[in-house]
């Protein structure tokens, strides 16, 4: 049973609309936000289980970087993310609506890689040779299903990240991008569960209450500079 964020009139908020406005199905979030927790979720979530639900698809490849963040080889994404991992070079994405609220997505419940949880607008691994603002832009369209109608650099930012709860690992050379979302959001379900747009209140009361990526809080501190100057200083 996927998780969600119950209110009296699921909603998603359009970025085109004022805060508060009704625009489709979806789970939307408002001040009197109902954060309990479903319990009916049943997700295999060890490695093994990943590689087999991973298994009938085609091989990606990523980039293996060194300590200064220049690219030394490929690797296959699972086996990257295997303990004890293998540096690789990634990109995360945080793109905000007219209002100053965040894009959040839970991810799908069928990724073999932190299913179920809510995260950034959008993050993943550049093909080899593939430039991570070009990459950035392309994943945000295929998860999406809209592009970013502004996107910035906002630095990189290198992690450590055991998973327990898949017993996967990040090791990764994050580069991150700051934007804006001008158009609607839809998503493909094979990659995102569900999503909301957030100001940085209900973002705390969210991640207080529900299960977010081990990414999400390093890279969202790195990026607030950026984030910051997209989005104003009350993030």
């Amino acid at each position: 049973m996927p998780q969600s964020l119950p209110t009296d009139h699921p909603t998603h908020l359009d970025p085109e609309a004022g805060p508060g406005t009704d625009t489709g199905p979806g789970s939307g979030l408002d001040t009197g936000l109902d954060t309990g927790l479903d319990t009916g979720l049943d997700v295999e979530t060890d490695v093994e289980a990943g590689a087999r639900s991973a298994g009938a698809a085609e091989e990606i490849l990523l980039e293996l970087v060194d300590d200064e963040g220049v690219t030394i080889g490929t690797a296959e994404k699972l086996w990257a993310h295997q303990q004890p991992g293998r540096l690789h070079r990634a990109f995360s994405v945080f793109l905000f609506d007219r209002q100053g609220r965040m894009l959040l997505q839970r991810r799908a419940l069928g990724k073999y890689h932190s299913p179920g949880v809510w995260s950034n607008t959008c993050c993943g691994h550049p093909y080899p040779d593939e430039q991570p603002f070009v990459a950035a832009a392309r994943r945000t369209a295929e998860e999406l299903g809209v592009a970013p109608a502004l996107l910035c650099e906002a630095g990189t930012v290198r992690y450590d990240l055991p998973d327990e709860a898949s017993g996967l690992i990040e090791r990764e050379w994050n580069h991150l991008f700051v934007g804006l979302v001008t158009g609607p959001v839809r998503p493909a379900p094979e990659e995102v569960d569900d999503y909301a747009f957030v100001t940085a209140e209900e973002l705390r009361a969210l991640e207080a209450e529900r299960p977010f990526s081990v990414w999400f809080r390093t890279v969202f501190e790195a990026a607030l500079p950026g984030i910051r100057e997209i989005a104003g200083t009350t993030w």
